[in-house]
């Protein structure tokens, strides 16, 4: 391969891009900590921004956030419309918490109606982190790319036991029955452990997800009603 083949290889940015890019994340980490700190145990729910009210999974999803709400969880999903807002909207049926991490893109993904609190976010990665470290559960309803990859995150963290073993609940057995396929294809190649996919449920009731909740993520983490945090005044805090 001759050197001008291989120009395009831009390599690093300058080190003071790289050290303003580093200043500009940690300062979203910080908004984003600061804005979700006060939240108490969540249930993150995944799903797709395209389906609408008045779609089966719109109204199962808002089913959803209604009754895990219900059992004293904050709802807290990416805060935009779709199977998010019908999630947030659920819980504000019942008078739940309901927050959103909500991601700043071109076409401008606007905070849904049904959010008690929110914070916009720049990059996904730092989206991901503040969806991830709030929650006690993991919920995937019918999505698209940004669901699959929300998914798999939050799968390979607690497989690499980066975080504790959280249930991860799958809404939907016909509209996921490929993925489940292809997961089983991966295990019979070797590339997935066997015990790997009992990490996760698949299911169509509700009841059996409140079930697997109240067992593995009440129970087992000992959580128990709310005591409330007090803002710290000196750092400007708002619970």
């Amino acid at each position: 391969m001759s050197k001008s083949e291989i120009v395009f290889l831009d390599g690093p940015q300058s080190r003071w891009k790289e050290f303003v890019f580093t200043l500009k994340t940690m300062r979203e980490f910080i908004r984003g900590f600061r804005k979700l700190h006060f939240l108490g145990p969540c249930i993150t729910i995944f799903g797709s921004a395209r389906f609408k009210e008045g779609h089966p999974y719109y109204e199962l999803t808002r089913k959803v956030g209604a009754e895990f709400a219900k059992l004293g969880f904050t709802i807290l999903t990416g805060g935009g419309p779709g199977l998010m807002e019908a999630a947030n909207r659920g819980a504000k049926d019942v008078n739940g918490r309901s927050v959103g991490c909500n991601i700043e893109l071109p076409s401008e993904q606007k905070p849904n109606p049904y959010l008690d609190k929110w914070v916009s976010i720049n990059h996904f990665f730092i989206r991901k982190v503040l969806l991830v470290k709030y929650s006690f559960a993991f919920v995937v309803m019918p999505g698209g790319f940004g669901t699959m990859d929300e998914f798999f995150e939050a799968l390979t963290l607690i497989q690499t036991h980066k975080i504790s073993n959280f249930p991860i609940i799958i809404f939907g057995k016909e509209f996921h029955q490929e993925l489940i396929a292809h997961i089983a294809h991966l295990q019979k190649e070797g590339t997935v452990a066997g015990q790997d996919t009992n990490l996760f449920l698949v299911t169509d009731s509700i009841e059996e997800a409140i079930a697997l909740i109240r067992e593995k993520s009440i129970k087992q983490y000992g959580l128990k009603p709310e005591q409330k945090l007090r803002p710290f005044r000196w750092l400007f805090e708002r619970s």
